[in-house]
């Protein structure tokens, strides 16, 4: 179980092709919100590290406070986190070539091998609900497949939850 929670999260912080989709409620009135908290259970829920839910955590934390929201214990928004993973399969067709000499490198005759690859696709969920009505009020969520990266862990989670969040709040509200 640690190693497919471990997989997850090493989707999550691929940012090379992060693909990111949002909703919200249009009858929120989205500047009347001031202050936030996460969602305990569900954040105790995650099945990643405790190192890695803390650098998302701190990411948000990071994202909301540079719009001017503020951490409190009697908050106007609760913000939960999920992650997911799934496996795609392709399959790739490489040409095999019988070549004619050394003048011709490029022209014979040739068949095709088939090599099936994996690629796991990590998911990150984050709502954003009323804490006086319990109504979900925003919602975004990324996915990004595993890639080779120079940046350290924490530069791409902090990556990953940006382009998520980045819609938040919608701006025609």
């Amino acid at each position: 179980m640690r190693y497919t929670s471990f997989l997850i999260f090493l989707l999550l912080i691929s940012c090379g092709s992060v693909k990111v989709a949002y909703d919200y409620d249009s009858d929120s009135d989205f500047s009347s919100y001031k202050t936030y908290a996460f969602s305990k259970e569900q954040i105790e829920n995650l099945e990643i590290s405790d190192i890695d839910k803390k650098r998302i955590l701190s990411s948000v934390e990071n994202y909301l406070n540079s719009k001017g929201y503020n951490f409190s214990k009697n908050p106007d928004l609760i913000v939960s986190i999920d992650t997911k993973a799934k496996e795609n399969v392709y399959i790739n067709r490489y040409n095999n070539y019988d070549y004619m000499g050394w003048y011709y490198p490029y022209y014979g005759y040739g068949s095709g091998t088939y090599k099936p690859f994996t690629k796991v696709v990590g998911l990150l969920y984050i709502d954003i609900v009323d804490s006086k009505t319990g109504k979900l009020i925003w919602q975004g969520s990324g996915s990004g497949s595993l890639s080779a990266n120079k940046l350290t862990r924490d530069q791409l989670i902090s990556n990953f939850v940006f382009r998520v969040m980045e819609s938040y709040p919608p701006i025609d509200n």
